[in-house]
Protein backbone atom coordinates (compact mmCIF):
# COMPACT_ATOMS: atom_id res chain seq x y z
CA UNK A 1 0.00 0.00 0.00
CA UNK A 2 1.31 3.37 -0.97
CA UNK A 3 1.17 5.82 1.88
CA UNK A 4 0.38 9.47 1.53
CA UNK A 5 2.39 12.10 3.37
CA UNK A 6 0.57 13.63 6.28
CA UNK A 7 0.89 17.05 7.81
CA UNK A 8 0.38 17.91 11.44
CA UNK A 9 -2.64 20.16 11.79
CA UNK A 10 -1.90 23.62 13.19
CA UNK A 11 -3.14 24.19 16.73
CA UNK A 12 -6.09 26.52 16.88
CA UNK A 13 -5.79 29.89 18.59
CA UNK A 14 -2.02 30.18 18.07
CA UNK A 15 -0.05 32.01 15.43
CA UNK A 16 2.86 29.93 14.11
CA UNK A 17 6.43 30.90 14.97
CA UNK A 18 8.42 32.43 12.11
CA UNK A 19 10.23 29.78 10.12
CA UNK A 20 13.55 28.97 11.71
CA UNK A 21 16.76 27.53 10.42
CA UNK A 22 18.64 24.71 12.13
CA UNK A 23 20.36 27.21 14.41
CA UNK A 24 17.09 28.46 15.78
CA UNK A 25 17.46 31.86 14.05
CA UNK A 26 14.64 32.98 11.76
CA UNK A 27 15.02 32.23 8.07
CA UNK A 28 12.59 34.94 6.94
CA UNK A 29 11.72 38.52 7.87
CA UNK A 30 10.93 39.20 11.54
CA UNK A 31 9.28 42.15 13.24
CA UNK A 32 11.28 43.10 16.32
CA UNK A 33 10.15 45.04 19.38
CA UNK A 34 12.93 46.23 21.69
CA UNK A 35 12.50 46.65 25.45
CA UNK A 36 14.88 48.82 27.46
CA UNK A 37 14.90 49.51 31.20
CA UNK A 38 16.93 51.67 33.50
CA UNK A 39 16.82 50.43 37.07
CA UNK A 40 16.31 52.92 39.87
CA UNK A 41 18.72 50.98 42.06
CA UNK A 42 21.58 50.58 39.56
CA UNK A 43 24.63 52.33 40.95
CA UNK A 44 25.72 55.09 38.56
CA UNK A 45 23.17 53.71 36.06
CA UNK A 46 25.60 51.57 33.98
CA UNK A 47 22.87 50.61 31.52
CA UNK A 48 21.43 53.96 30.41
CA UNK A 49 18.43 53.95 28.10
CA UNK A 50 20.41 55.60 25.28
CA UNK A 51 23.24 53.08 25.58
CA UNK A 52 20.82 50.15 25.48
CA UNK A 53 18.91 51.68 22.56
CA UNK A 54 22.10 52.18 20.51
CA UNK A 55 23.33 48.66 21.22
CA UNK A 56 20.00 47.10 20.29
CA UNK A 57 19.74 49.12 17.05
CA UNK A 58 23.19 47.90 16.08
CA UNK A 59 22.29 44.30 16.95
CA UNK A 60 19.04 44.36 14.95
CA UNK A 61 20.90 45.76 11.93
CA UNK A 62 23.32 42.81 12.12
CA UNK A 63 20.56 40.20 11.95
CA UNK A 64 19.30 39.33 8.45
CA UNK A 65 15.60 39.96 8.01
CA UNK A 66 15.11 41.72 11.35
CA UNK A 67 13.19 45.02 11.39
CA UNK A 68 12.44 47.13 14.46
CA UNK A 69 8.75 48.01 14.56
CA UNK A 70 8.29 49.15 18.18
CA UNK A 71 10.20 50.27 21.25
CA UNK A 72 9.11 50.06 24.90
CA UNK A 73 10.97 51.53 27.86
CA UNK A 74 10.74 51.73 31.65
CA UNK A 75 12.55 53.72 34.29
CA UNK A 76 11.71 51.42 37.18
CA UNK A 77 12.92 48.53 39.30
CA UNK A 78 12.86 45.04 37.81
CA UNK A 79 11.58 43.53 41.05
CA UNK A 80 8.00 43.70 39.76
CA UNK A 81 6.33 43.12 36.40
CA UNK A 82 3.88 46.01 36.92
CA UNK A 83 5.86 48.39 34.71
CA UNK A 84 4.03 50.56 32.14
CA UNK A 85 6.40 49.86 29.26
CA UNK A 86 6.48 46.13 29.92
CA UNK A 87 2.69 45.92 30.10
CA UNK A 88 2.39 47.78 26.77
CA UNK A 89 4.83 45.31 25.23
CA UNK A 90 2.76 42.37 26.48
CA UNK A 91 -0.48 43.89 25.15
CA UNK A 92 1.16 44.47 21.77
CA UNK A 93 2.36 40.84 21.73
CA UNK A 94 -1.20 39.69 22.38
CA UNK A 95 -2.33 41.83 19.42
CA UNK A 96 0.26 40.19 17.14
CA UNK A 97 2.20 43.41 16.58
CA UNK A 98 5.68 41.79 16.52
CA UNK A 99 7.50 38.44 16.33
CA UNK A 100 10.53 38.94 18.63
CA UNK A 101 10.99 40.84 21.89
CA UNK A 102 14.64 41.88 22.20
CA UNK A 103 16.42 43.10 25.34
CA UNK A 104 19.98 44.24 25.98
CA UNK A 105 20.50 41.91 28.91
CA UNK A 106 18.36 39.40 30.77
CA UNK A 107 18.27 41.43 33.99
CA UNK A 108 16.82 44.38 32.05
CA UNK A 109 13.69 42.23 31.55
CA UNK A 110 13.31 40.69 35.01
CA UNK A 111 15.38 39.83 38.06
CA UNK A 112 13.12 37.05 39.30
CA UNK A 113 13.20 33.57 37.80
CA UNK A 114 9.52 33.02 38.53
CA UNK A 115 8.51 36.34 36.93
CA UNK A 116 10.80 35.72 33.96
CA UNK A 117 9.34 32.30 33.22
CA UNK A 118 5.80 33.68 33.50
CA UNK A 119 6.65 36.48 31.08
CA UNK A 120 8.26 34.08 28.60
CA UNK A 121 5.21 31.82 28.84
CA UNK A 122 2.95 34.79 28.07
CA UNK A 123 5.06 35.69 25.02
CA UNK A 124 5.13 32.11 23.76
CA UNK A 125 1.35 31.87 24.05
CA UNK A 126 1.26 34.70 21.52
CA UNK A 127 3.95 33.09 19.31
CA UNK A 128 6.52 35.76 20.24
CA UNK A 129 10.17 34.83 20.74
CA UNK A 130 12.38 36.36 23.41
CA UNK A 131 16.00 37.22 22.70
CA UNK A 132 18.95 38.93 24.40
CA UNK A 133 21.51 40.98 22.44
CA UNK A 134 24.45 40.25 24.79
CA UNK A 135 23.72 36.68 25.93
CA UNK A 136 23.12 33.37 24.11
CA UNK A 137 19.40 33.56 24.83
CA UNK A 138 16.78 33.08 22.13
CA UNK A 139 13.61 31.11 22.79
CA UNK A 140 13.35 30.31 19.07
CA UNK A 141 15.54 27.26 19.67
CA UNK A 142 16.06 24.62 22.42
CA UNK A 143 19.62 25.77 23.23
CA UNK A 144 18.48 29.37 23.69
CA UNK A 145 15.64 28.29 25.99
CA UNK A 146 18.05 26.22 28.09
CA UNK A 147 20.50 29.13 28.39
CA UNK A 148 17.64 31.42 29.34
CA UNK A 149 16.73 29.31 32.35
CA UNK A 150 20.38 28.81 33.40
CA UNK A 151 21.23 32.51 33.20
CA UNK A 152 18.04 33.44 35.03
CA UNK A 153 18.86 31.06 37.88
CA UNK A 154 22.44 32.37 38.19
CA UNK A 155 21.28 36.01 38.00
CA UNK A 156 18.78 35.52 40.81
CA UNK A 157 21.34 33.54 42.83
CA UNK A 158 23.89 36.35 42.47
CA UNK A 159 21.32 38.94 43.47
CA UNK A 160 20.28 36.94 46.54
CA UNK A 161 23.94 36.54 47.57
CA UNK A 162 24.41 40.30 47.39
CA UNK A 163 21.24 40.89 49.40
CA UNK A 164 22.35 38.39 52.06
CA UNK A 165 25.76 40.04 52.34
CA UNK A 166 24.20 43.47 52.74
CA UNK A 167 21.79 42.17 55.38
CA UNK A 168 24.62 40.43 57.24
CA UNK A 169 26.63 43.66 57.28
CA UNK A 170 23.65 45.66 58.52
CA UNK A 171 22.92 43.07 61.21
CA UNK A 172 26.54 43.21 62.38
CA UNK A 173 26.38 47.00 62.65
CA UNK A 174 23.08 46.89 64.52
CA UNK A 175 24.40 44.32 67.01
CA UNK A 176 27.12 46.84 67.95
CA UNK A 177 24.55 49.55 68.60
CA UNK A 178 25.29 51.36 65.35
CA UNK A 179 22.74 52.64 62.84
CA UNK A 180 22.31 49.75 60.39
CA UNK A 181 21.80 51.99 57.38
CA UNK A 182 19.03 53.50 55.34
CA UNK A 183 17.04 56.64 56.05
CA UNK A 184 17.86 58.26 59.39
CA UNK A 185 15.03 58.77 61.88
CA UNK A 186 13.61 62.28 62.16
CA UNK A 187 15.28 64.05 65.10
CA UNK A 188 18.61 62.26 64.71
CA UNK A 189 21.79 62.52 62.66
CA UNK A 190 24.22 59.66 61.94
CA UNK A 191 27.72 60.34 63.28
CA UNK A 192 30.05 59.61 60.33
CA UNK A 193 32.82 58.39 62.67
CA UNK A 194 30.98 56.15 65.13
CA UNK A 195 27.95 55.38 62.87
CA UNK A 196 25.72 55.99 65.89
CA UNK A 197 22.66 58.22 66.15
CA UNK A 198 23.11 61.64 67.70
CA UNK A 199 20.35 64.24 68.34
CA UNK A 200 19.62 66.69 65.54
CA UNK A 201 19.79 70.20 67.07
CA UNK A 202 16.87 71.55 65.02
CA UNK A 203 14.63 68.48 64.76
CA UNK A 204 14.91 67.03 68.27
CA UNK A 205 12.64 69.69 69.91
CA UNK A 206 9.94 69.08 67.28
CA UNK A 207 10.21 65.34 67.83
CA UNK A 208 9.58 65.78 71.57
CA UNK A 209 6.67 68.08 70.75
CA UNK A 210 5.09 65.35 68.56
CA UNK A 211 5.08 62.88 71.45
CA UNK A 212 3.77 65.57 73.85
CA UNK A 213 0.86 66.44 71.52
CA UNK A 214 -0.02 62.77 71.15
CA UNK A 215 0.33 61.53 74.73
CA UNK A 216 -0.53 64.60 76.83
CA UNK A 217 -2.87 66.64 74.61
CA UNK A 218 -4.33 63.52 72.93
CA UNK A 219 -4.23 64.95 69.40
CA UNK A 220 -4.59 62.48 66.54
CA UNK A 221 -1.82 61.86 64.03
CA UNK A 222 -3.55 63.88 61.28
CA UNK A 223 -4.19 66.75 63.69
CA UNK A 224 -0.51 66.79 64.66
CA UNK A 225 0.51 66.77 60.99
CA UNK A 226 -1.87 69.68 60.27
CA UNK A 227 -0.45 71.68 63.18
CA UNK A 228 3.15 71.14 62.06
CA UNK A 229 2.25 72.13 58.49
CA UNK A 230 0.50 75.29 59.71
CA UNK A 231 3.61 76.18 61.70
CA UNK A 232 5.69 75.81 58.52
CA UNK A 233 7.83 72.96 59.85
CA UNK A 234 8.81 70.51 57.07
CA UNK A 235 9.45 66.83 57.64
CA UNK A 236 12.82 65.18 57.18
CA UNK A 237 12.56 65.26 53.36
CA UNK A 238 11.33 68.85 53.25
CA UNK A 239 7.77 67.80 52.40
CA UNK A 240 4.49 68.43 54.33
CA UNK A 241 3.72 66.14 57.23
CA UNK A 242 1.12 63.39 57.01
CA UNK A 243 -0.67 61.33 59.61
CA UNK A 244 1.13 58.24 58.29
CA UNK A 245 4.55 59.82 58.92
CA UNK A 246 3.57 60.80 62.47
CA UNK A 247 2.34 57.27 63.12
CA UNK A 248 5.69 55.79 62.04
CA UNK A 249 7.54 58.15 64.37
CA UNK A 250 5.39 57.16 67.34
CA UNK A 251 6.18 53.48 66.67
CA UNK A 252 9.98 53.86 66.34
CA UNK A 253 12.00 52.52 69.34
CA UNK A 254 15.02 54.56 68.25
CA UNK A 255 13.62 57.53 70.17
CA UNK A 256 14.12 55.77 73.53
CA UNK A 257 17.75 55.03 72.59
CA UNK A 258 17.30 51.49 71.22
CA UNK A 259 18.53 49.98 67.96
CA UNK A 260 16.11 47.45 66.46
CA UNK A 261 16.93 45.66 63.22
CA UNK A 262 15.36 42.31 62.37
CA UNK A 263 15.94 40.01 65.36
CA UNK A 264 18.59 42.33 66.80
CA UNK A 265 17.56 44.63 69.64
CA UNK A 266 20.22 46.68 71.45
CA UNK A 267 18.89 48.85 74.31
CA UNK A 268 20.50 52.16 75.29
CA UNK A 269 22.64 52.26 72.15
CA UNK A 270 22.51 56.06 71.83
CA UNK A 271 21.10 59.15 73.52
CA UNK A 272 17.28 58.95 73.84
CA UNK A 273 15.00 61.82 72.86
CA UNK A 274 12.02 60.69 74.99
CA UNK A 275 11.67 58.57 78.11
CA UNK A 276 10.33 55.03 78.06
CA UNK A 277 7.14 55.88 79.97
CA UNK A 278 6.13 58.40 77.28
CA UNK A 279 6.87 55.85 74.55
CA UNK A 280 4.73 53.19 76.30
CA UNK A 281 1.84 55.65 76.67
CA UNK A 282 2.05 56.41 72.95
CA UNK A 283 1.88 52.69 72.17
CA UNK A 284 -1.13 52.17 74.43
CA UNK A 285 -3.02 55.08 72.87
CA UNK A 286 -2.18 53.90 69.34
CA UNK A 287 -3.39 50.35 70.07
CA UNK A 288 -6.67 51.59 71.51
CA UNK A 289 -7.31 53.85 68.52
CA UNK A 290 -6.34 51.08 66.10
CA UNK A 291 -9.16 48.89 67.36
CA UNK A 292 -11.69 51.63 66.59
CA UNK A 293 -10.16 52.22 63.14
CA UNK A 294 -10.29 48.48 62.37
CA UNK A 295 -13.99 48.31 63.19
CA UNK A 296 -14.63 51.36 61.04
CA UNK A 297 -12.65 49.90 58.12
CA UNK A 298 -14.66 46.67 58.28
CA UNK A 299 -17.83 48.64 57.45
CA UNK A 300 -16.50 49.78 54.06
CA UNK A 301 -19.93 49.38 52.51
CA UNK A 302 -21.08 52.45 54.48
CA UNK A 303 -19.57 54.57 51.71
CA UNK A 304 -21.27 53.75 48.40
CA UNK A 305 -19.08 56.01 46.22
CA UNK A 306 -15.65 54.84 47.37
CA UNK A 307 -13.26 55.00 44.39
CA UNK A 308 -15.75 56.84 42.14
CA UNK A 309 -15.05 60.46 43.20
CA UNK A 310 -11.96 62.33 41.99
CA UNK A 311 -10.85 65.65 43.50
CA UNK A 312 -11.08 68.37 40.82
CA UNK A 313 -8.25 70.32 42.48
CA UNK A 314 -5.45 67.79 42.97
CA UNK A 315 -6.67 64.69 41.13
CA UNK A 316 -6.60 62.35 44.15
CA UNK A 317 -9.52 60.10 45.04
CA UNK A 318 -12.09 60.99 47.68
CA UNK A 319 -12.26 58.53 50.57
CA UNK A 320 -14.82 57.93 53.31
CA UNK A 321 -14.17 59.81 56.57
CA UNK A 322 -16.23 60.68 59.63
CA UNK A 323 -16.41 63.16 62.46
CA UNK A 324 -18.12 62.73 65.81
CA UNK A 325 -20.52 65.49 66.83
CA UNK A 326 -22.32 66.01 70.12
CA UNK A 327 -25.22 63.74 69.26
CA UNK A 328 -24.24 61.75 66.20
CA UNK A 329 -21.51 60.67 63.80
CA UNK A 330 -21.19 62.66 60.56
CA UNK A 331 -20.02 60.90 57.41
CA UNK A 332 -18.08 62.66 54.63
CA UNK A 333 -16.21 62.06 51.42
CA UNK A 334 -12.86 63.84 51.79
CA UNK A 335 -10.00 64.30 49.32
CA UNK A 336 -7.13 61.93 50.12
CA UNK A 337 -4.63 64.81 50.03
CA UNK A 338 -6.61 66.77 52.60
CA UNK A 339 -7.07 63.66 54.73
CA UNK A 340 -3.37 62.90 54.77
CA UNK A 341 -1.80 66.36 54.93
CA UNK A 342 -4.53 68.45 56.54
CA UNK A 343 -6.95 71.10 55.27
CA UNK A 344 -4.39 73.90 54.85
CA UNK A 345 -1.54 71.86 53.32
CA UNK A 346 -1.88 71.49 49.55
CA UNK A 347 -5.57 70.91 48.75
CA UNK A 348 -8.57 72.82 50.07
CA UNK A 349 -11.30 70.89 48.28
CA UNK A 350 -14.43 70.77 50.46
CA UNK A 351 -15.70 67.71 52.25
CA UNK A 352 -18.90 66.26 50.77
CA UNK A 353 -21.75 64.99 52.98
CA UNK A 354 -21.76 61.25 52.38
CA UNK A 355 -25.34 60.53 53.47
CA UNK A 356 -26.81 63.14 51.14
CA UNK A 357 -24.56 62.35 48.17
CA UNK A 358 -25.05 58.55 48.47
CA UNK A 359 -28.83 58.92 48.46
CA UNK A 360 -28.85 61.44 45.61
CA UNK A 361 -26.68 59.27 43.35
CA UNK A 362 -28.72 56.15 44.10
CA UNK A 363 -31.96 58.04 43.36
CA UNK A 364 -30.48 59.45 40.14
CA UNK A 365 -29.55 55.90 39.11
CA UNK A 366 -33.12 54.69 39.67
CA UNK A 367 -34.62 57.74 37.91
CA UNK A 368 -32.37 57.16 34.93
CA UNK A 369 -33.39 53.53 34.48
CA UNK A 370 -37.05 54.46 34.89
CA UNK A 371 -36.87 56.27 31.53
CA UNK A 372 -33.65 54.77 30.23
CA UNK A 373 -34.76 52.69 27.25
CA UNK A 374 -35.61 55.54 24.85
CA UNK A 375 -32.63 57.57 26.11
CA UNK A 376 -30.20 54.68 25.67
CA UNK A 377 -31.62 53.81 22.27
CA UNK A 378 -31.24 57.40 21.09
CA UNK A 379 -27.70 57.69 22.45
CA UNK A 380 -26.60 54.37 20.97
CA UNK A 381 -28.08 55.38 17.61
CA UNK A 382 -26.24 58.69 17.78
CA UNK A 383 -22.99 56.93 18.71
CA UNK A 384 -23.47 54.46 15.87
CA UNK A 385 -24.17 57.34 13.47
CA UNK A 386 -20.95 59.02 14.56
CA UNK A 387 -19.08 55.77 14.07
CA UNK A 388 -20.72 55.33 10.66
CA UNK A 389 -19.41 58.77 9.69
CA UNK A 390 -15.86 57.87 10.61
CA UNK A 391 -16.21 54.26 9.46
CA UNK A 392 -16.16 55.34 5.82
CA UNK A 393 -12.85 57.10 6.43
CA UNK A 394 -11.53 54.07 8.31
CA UNK A 395 -12.59 51.69 5.55
CA UNK A 396 -10.98 54.00 3.00
CA UNK A 397 -7.74 54.07 5.02
CA UNK A 398 -7.92 50.29 5.44
CA UNK A 399 -8.29 49.82 1.71
CA UNK A 400 -5.43 52.23 1.05
CA UNK A 401 -3.25 50.43 3.60
CA UNK A 402 -4.06 47.08 2.00
CA UNK A 403 -3.04 48.50 -1.37
CA UNK A 404 0.19 49.88 0.05
CA UNK A 405 0.99 46.48 1.58
CA UNK A 406 0.47 44.79 -1.77
CA UNK A 407 2.56 47.40 -3.60
CA UNK A 408 5.37 47.15 -1.04
CA UNK A 409 5.41 43.34 -1.23
CA UNK A 410 5.57 43.54 -5.03
CA UNK A 411 8.42 46.05 -4.83
CA UNK A 412 10.39 43.73 -2.55
CA UNK A 413 9.77 40.85 -4.97
CA UNK A 414 11.04 42.97 -7.89
CA UNK A 415 14.25 43.83 -6.03
CA UNK A 416 14.77 40.14 -5.22
CA UNK A 417 14.22 39.22 -8.88
CA UNK A 418 16.65 41.89 -10.06
CA UNK A 419 19.28 40.69 -7.61
CA UNK A 420 18.80 37.03 -8.62
CA UNK A 421 19.01 37.93 -12.33
CA UNK A 422 22.24 39.82 -11.74
CA UNK A 423 20.88 43.17 -12.91
CA UNK A 424 21.32 44.74 -9.45
CA UNK A 425 24.05 44.16 -6.87
CA UNK A 426 23.56 43.64 -3.15
CA UNK A 427 24.97 47.08 -2.34
CA UNK A 428 21.97 48.67 -4.06
CA UNK A 429 19.27 46.07 -3.43
CA UNK A 430 20.09 45.22 0.18
CA UNK A 431 19.47 48.62 1.84
CA UNK A 432 16.37 49.24 -0.25
CA UNK A 433 14.87 45.85 0.67
CA UNK A 434 15.54 46.53 4.37
CA UNK A 435 13.77 49.90 4.13
CA UNK A 436 10.81 48.32 2.35
CA UNK A 437 10.53 45.58 4.96
CA UNK A 438 10.55 48.19 7.72
CA UNK A 439 7.79 50.09 5.91
CA UNK A 440 5.85 46.86 5.37
CA UNK A 441 5.96 46.00 9.08
CA UNK A 442 4.51 49.41 10.00
CA UNK A 443 1.77 49.01 7.38
CA UNK A 444 0.78 45.61 8.81
CA UNK A 445 0.63 47.13 12.31
CA UNK A 446 -1.64 49.95 11.14
CA UNK A 447 -3.79 47.45 9.21
CA UNK A 448 -4.34 45.42 12.42
CA UNK A 449 -5.25 48.58 14.40
CA UNK A 450 -7.82 49.66 11.78
CA UNK A 451 -9.46 46.23 11.67
CA UNK A 452 -9.79 46.18 15.46
CA UNK A 453 -11.24 49.71 15.55
CA UNK A 454 -13.80 48.99 12.84
CA UNK A 455 -14.94 45.83 14.64
CA UNK A 456 -15.55 47.69 17.92
CA UNK A 457 -19.08 49.11 17.57
CA UNK A 458 -21.51 50.35 20.25
CA UNK A 459 -24.29 47.87 21.00
CA UNK A 460 -27.74 48.34 22.54
CA UNK A 461 -28.68 46.53 25.79
CA UNK A 462 -30.46 43.17 25.38
CA UNK A 463 -34.29 43.22 25.47
CA UNK A 464 -35.64 43.44 29.01
CA UNK A 465 -32.28 44.26 30.63
CA UNK A 466 -33.25 47.84 31.50
CA UNK A 467 -36.55 46.74 33.10
CA UNK A 468 -34.78 44.11 35.21
CA UNK A 469 -32.23 46.65 36.40
CA UNK A 470 -34.98 49.12 37.28
CA UNK A 471 -36.86 46.48 39.33
CA UNK A 472 -33.64 45.44 41.05
CA UNK A 473 -32.87 49.07 42.00
CA UNK A 474 -36.39 49.57 43.35
CA UNK A 475 -35.96 46.51 45.58
CA UNK A 476 -32.61 47.48 47.05
CA UNK A 477 -33.70 51.09 47.59
CA UNK A 478 -36.71 49.87 49.57
CA UNK A 479 -35.16 47.04 51.58
CA UNK A 480 -31.60 46.42 50.40
CA UNK A 481 -28.53 46.26 52.63
CA UNK A 482 -25.70 48.82 52.33
CA UNK A 483 -23.58 46.13 50.66
CA UNK A 484 -26.25 45.53 47.99
CA UNK A 485 -26.63 49.25 47.31
CA UNK A 486 -22.88 49.73 47.04
CA UNK A 487 -22.64 46.75 44.65
CA UNK A 488 -25.38 48.21 42.42
CA UNK A 489 -23.59 51.57 42.23
CA UNK A 490 -20.22 49.94 41.46
CA UNK A 491 -21.84 47.83 38.73
CA UNK A 492 -23.83 50.58 37.03
CA UNK A 493 -21.81 53.78 37.59
CA UNK A 494 -18.40 54.39 36.03
CA UNK A 495 -17.57 57.52 38.04
CA UNK A 496 -19.08 60.60 39.70
CA UNK A 497 -17.57 63.83 38.39
CA UNK A 498 -17.47 66.93 40.57
CA UNK A 499 -18.15 70.17 38.68
CA UNK A 500 -19.12 73.74 39.56
CA UNK A 501 -22.75 72.85 38.81
CA UNK A 502 -22.93 69.72 40.92
CA UNK A 503 -22.11 66.02 40.96
CA UNK A 504 -22.34 64.27 37.58
CA UNK A 505 -22.79 60.47 37.63
CA UNK A 506 -21.48 58.71 34.53
CA UNK A 507 -23.55 55.56 33.99
CA UNK A 508 -22.50 52.31 32.34
CA UNK A 509 -24.65 50.75 29.63
CA UNK A 510 -25.67 47.16 30.51
CA UNK A 511 -24.80 44.37 28.09
CA UNK A 512 -25.68 41.24 30.06
CA UNK A 513 -29.10 39.63 29.68
CA UNK A 514 -29.59 39.57 33.43
CA UNK A 515 -29.02 42.09 36.19
CA UNK A 516 -25.76 41.19 37.95
CA UNK A 517 -26.43 40.33 41.60
CA UNK A 518 -24.25 42.08 44.19
CA UNK A 519 -21.96 39.11 44.73
CA UNK A 520 -20.90 38.82 41.04
CA UNK A 521 -18.29 40.73 39.09
CA UNK A 522 -20.30 41.00 35.89
CA UNK A 523 -20.02 44.57 34.69
CA UNK A 524 -20.09 46.72 31.65
CA UNK A 525 -16.73 48.44 31.70
CA UNK A 526 -16.27 48.30 27.92
CA UNK A 527 -19.47 50.15 27.04
CA UNK A 528 -19.87 53.85 26.29
CA UNK A 529 -20.79 55.90 29.39
CA UNK A 530 -23.95 57.95 29.79
CA UNK A 531 -23.91 61.19 31.82
CA UNK A 532 -26.66 62.78 33.88
CA UNK A 533 -26.72 65.69 36.32
CA UNK A 534 -27.61 65.54 40.01
CA UNK A 535 -28.38 69.22 40.39
CA UNK A 536 -29.46 69.08 44.02
CA UNK A 537 -25.95 68.28 45.25
CA UNK A 538 -23.87 71.36 44.66
CA UNK A 539 -20.42 72.30 45.91
CA UNK A 540 -21.50 75.24 48.04
CA UNK A 541 -22.40 74.99 51.69
CA UNK A 542 -21.12 71.46 52.12
CA UNK A 543 -18.89 72.13 55.12
CA UNK A 544 -20.35 71.33 58.56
Amino acid sequence: MTGHPTTTPRRRGRRPHPATADSGRPAGPCRVAVYIRRSTDDEHQPFSLDAQRAALEKYVASQPGWTTVAEYEDDASGATTERPGLQKALHAANAGMYDILLVYRLDRFSRSVADLLDLIHTLEQNAVRFSSATEPVDTGGPFGRMMLQLLAVFAEFERNIIIDRVKSGMTAKASKGKWAGGTRPYGYLVDPTTHKLVPHPDEAPTLRDIFRLYTRDRHGTRAIATQLNERGIPNRTGQPWSGHTINRILDNPAYVGDIAYGDVHVPDAHEPLIDRDTYRRAQDIANARADVQTQRAMSDSDYYLTGLLTCPQCGQRYIGTSAKGRTQRYRYYTCFTRTRYGKHATCTAPRLPADKLDQMVLQALYDFYTTAEPVLTAMIERAQAQRDTTRDDQHAELAATTGQITATEQAIARYHTAFENGTMDDTTAGPRIRDLRHQLAKLHTRHTELEADIANQPATPPPGAVARIRDHLATIMASGTPTERKAAIETLIAEVRLTDKGAVPVFKIPTDTTVPPPETDEGTHNQPPVRTMVRSVGRQGLEP
